[in-house]
């Protein structure tokens, strides 16, 4: 009896020993390139968060200091480990993330402004956030094991995919948070893409997109109709709250629901007035009105309007700046997913650029007036500690890829 349970010992062991062996191997040098990216973003992002608290003496920008120096210890530890690591135990994280996001139904959950987006676990954070990076993991992890080569092989691949993307959609667009939502059919459709499945697939896609778009418009019409006193009921088919819907009618027919522009639609005007204000070399630093008048609220002009306030004070150049940083920080993720040894690293290094670039355009088109206001931040720009940690550590997992991208011997155990 001592045997049977002294040679599994020892077996693991064994095996922990040659992990420890590979992870002394000195892999390649580090990527420069993200990481210097990462830093200019995120000190120019407290830098306009201090403009923006210069006169009230909020300490906000400090706290960002902060989470910078803890997301930077993130990122070096991420990068660090071989990016297998984390897809042999992406099932794990999947579920301690919807696990997570379950809580927030429970006493754990901070309701805040009509919505449980927070989790009071000793500290404060958004399980949102951790569950798209997990849905990242899982499905690159999924779709690096699967055989896609005819539509037999895929379709069970692609049900899975669908349903882990089905299931994290739902559960944070019930907080709600469609902001976040809008993200996750994003990297999963993009991940599909990249994995080279048939064209007739994403035709099916489209036509989905197409009727989902169709009862958006159907139940935002019928809103507006009882608003108008056209409809004596009205019974919405989909959960969607009514200031959700306040908010696709300011984008869609802002005179209609708001004309005055002093209700829903205050936020997308002050955001549009600031942006415009800034002209093409803007009003200089600290020198911002929109935010420290209080026409924009200085909540959300340190995180889901900051790009209104930086278009403010430094105008069209200083903004197409920033946004050529974001266009080189996506570039970055793209080339390394091309450098990638294997399938698992190039998804994940795609994925990675699909949540930048996704968080950033629909961030800097809502402070625009080109998307629906969703109160969703722009990466390393917009201040929150769970957000930019979440950003550090899947940085971190695209320059574990190009680190390791030429290093072999990994075992999954």
């Amino acid at each position: 009896m001592f045997t049977k349970l002294w040679n599994p010992l020892c077996e693991r062991l064994r095996f922990w020993k040659e992990q420890w062996k590979f992870l002394d191997k000195k892999p390649l040098p580090w990527d420069r390139v993200t990481p210097c990216v990462m830093l200019v973003l995120s000190l120019i992002g407290i830098a306009f968060m201090y403009a923006v608290q210069q006169d009230g003496g909020g300490h906000k920008w400090k706290a960002q200091v902060m989470w910078l120096c803890l997301g930077g210890i993130i990122y070096y530890v991420t990068a660090k480990i071989p990016y297998h690591w984390f897809s042999v135990r992406a099932h794990l994280f999947y579920a301690g993330s919807v696990v997570l996001l379950l809580l927030l139904w429970t006493p754990l959950g901070r309701r805040i402004g009509g919505s449980r987006r927070w989790l009071n676990l000793g500290i404060t954070f958004q399980p949102s956030d951790v569950c798209k990076l997990t849905t990242l993991l899982l499905i690159a992890a999924t779709l690096m094991r699967s055989r896609l080569r005819t539509w037999r092989e895929a379709l069970p691949t692609v049900l899975f995919v669908l349903f882990v993307g089905a299931c994290s959609f739902f559960l944070i667009f019930l907080q709600p948070d469609l902001g976040s939502a809008m993200v996750i059919p994003v990297l999963v459709f993009g991940l599909l893409f990249v994995s080279r499945l048939t064209l007739k697939f994403f035709f099916g896609l489209v036509l989905l997109f197409m009727i989902a778009l169709t009862l958006i418009v159907c139940d935002t019409r019928g809103y507006y109709c009882q608003l108008k006193q056209q409809l004596s009921v009205f019974k919405p088919f989909l959960p969607l709250k009514d200031y959700q819907r306040n908010r696709i009618l300011a984008f869609a027919v802002p005179t209609a629901i708001d004309p005055d522009g002093i209700k829903v639609g205050w936020h997308r005007k002050q955001s549009l007035i600031a942006v415009g204000s800034g002209g093409l070399f803007g009003k200089g630093w600290k020198h911002n009105t929109q935010a420290r008048l209080g026409f924009l609220p200085k909540a959300a002009s340190l995180d889901d309007f900051i790009f209104s306030v930086l278009a403010e004070e430094t105008g069209l150049c200083g903004s197409c700046f920033v946004l050529a940083l974001y266009a080189l920080l996506v570039f970055a993720d793209l080339v390394v997913a091309q450098k990638a040894r294997d399938r698992l690293g190039c998804y994940l290094c795609v994925g990675v650029g699909l949540l930048t670039m996704s968080h950033m355009w629909i961030n800097v088109g809502m402070t625009l007036g080109l998307m629906p206001i969703t109160g969703l931040p722009a990466p390393f720009l917009s201040y929150g500690g769970s957000f930019l940690l979440t950003c550090c550590f899947a940085q971190g997992l695209v320059q574990s890829v190009y680190r390791f991208r030429r290093m072999d011997g990994w075992a999954n155990g």
